[in-house]
């Protein structure tokens, strides 16, 4: 039901407006608020703050409807007015229209004119409404959705391609926080959530200084994947930008024993990037799957606190542009064969 405040200081408009008006009054398509000055239509719309749109004499006692117009345009830039007036003369369209009024209607009053000028205008203001919802709505979604989903749902028909996938190169890394689990057994739970919070921002920081995405958070460690041009030496640079920051990091006076650490391991290679899920619930996670990811997390749960461990073949593609120490051989959960790997130190 829209909402309309009727702002006239003629005793009769508003029994005349709820005559022509009370078919759609009966139905509840509208609602009429009056008011007889700016003054009295101010407060009631500081009682009533989901009024759709004014319609608002200029002639007025104590304070005009130009006056008013000002006003609105100060307190609420999204309300809309139409101004119905016997003074329609271009001066005072001028005026009314650099104010802010969307429409002017000159009076004796067309209520058929007035009918369709109130449709136009309850439109335009359902129209500013659903953008100020879908911005808000956006904003929320993008602190739990990356970009890079946002940007691969909006260049389809989404709706008719909600499982695509595609191969691609591509380098992940996983980060994990050291001593985290035997702290949040002890320690308050407030005192948890700020401290992990506050090492992941450290993180994502470094990880979009390389222009790394986050793909998820993973309890109290992190996955980011690395595309483009030199993905496996930006994920590497990432790596140690973190280990470096979580190193600098104070101690939280709460866990004065704990001392951030990290372990982390990273692999690059093909893998599929797409939507997993379920398309009937339309639960899904975009994010990437396949044997180079499975690689990088047990190459993370092999590293030691403060170490970044890659495998040979990645080793071999940077060994001029970083100092690595070799580790040796280490077998992983299905893999039939050890895998070479090593120690990225700087």
């Amino acid at each position: 039901m829209a909402k309309i405040l009727v702002v006239d200081d003629e005793a009769d408009l508003e029994t005349l407006i709820k005559q022509k008006f009370r078919k759609q009054i009966r139905e509840k398509e509208y609602e009429f608020l009056f008011a007889i000055n700016g003054i009295d239509a101010l407060e009631k719309i500081d009682g009533e703050p989901d009024v759709d749109i004014v319609l608002s004499d200029i002639n007025m006692p104590e304070m005009d409807g130009l006056t008013l117009l000002s006003k609105l345009t100060e307190l609420r830039p999204l309300l809309k007015s139409v101004i119905v007036s016997a003074y329609g003369d271009m001066e005072n369209i001028r005026t009314a229209m650099n104010r802010g009024a969307f429409d002017f209607i000159t009076k004796p009053i067309n209520f058929e004119d007035l009918t369709l000028t109130m449709e136009k205008t309850l439109k335009h203001a359902q129209h500013l409404k659903d953008t100020l919802q879908a911005i808000k709505e956006n904003n929320i979604l993008k602190m739990y959705v990356d970009e890079n989903v946002l940007n691969f749902m909006g260049s389809r028909e989404y709706e008719t391609t909600l499982m695509a996938n595609e191969t691609i190169e591509a380098t992940v890394m996983f980060i994990d926080l050291c001593g985290f689990t035997k702290i949040s057994e002890t320690a308050p739970a407030d005192t948890v959530v700020n401290m992990i919070n506050t090492y992941f921002d450290v993180m994502v920081q470094e990880i979009m200084e390389q222009k790394g995405f986050i793909d998820k958070f993973i309890g109290d460690a992190i996955m980011a994947v690395f595309r483009g041009e030199y993905h496996l030496d930006r994920a590497i640079d990432a790596a140690i930008g973190v280990r470096n920051k979580i190193k600098e990091l104070p101690k939280i006076k709460e866990l004065q024993d704990f001392e951030p650490k990290v372990s982390i391991g990273i692999k690059s290679g093909d893998m599929i990037s797409g939507n997993i899920g379920s398309a009937s619930l339309r639960r899904l996670d975009y994010t990437v799957i396949g044997d180079t990811v499975n690689t990088a997390a047990r190459l993370q749960d092999a590293a030691k606190e403060n170490q970044i461990v890659i495998c040979e073949k990645c080793y071999n593609t940077v060994k001029e542009a970083f100092k690595c120490k070799k580790i040796g051989s280490i077998s992983v959960k299905n893999k039939a064969e050890p895998i070479t790997v090593y120690e990225v130190l700087e």
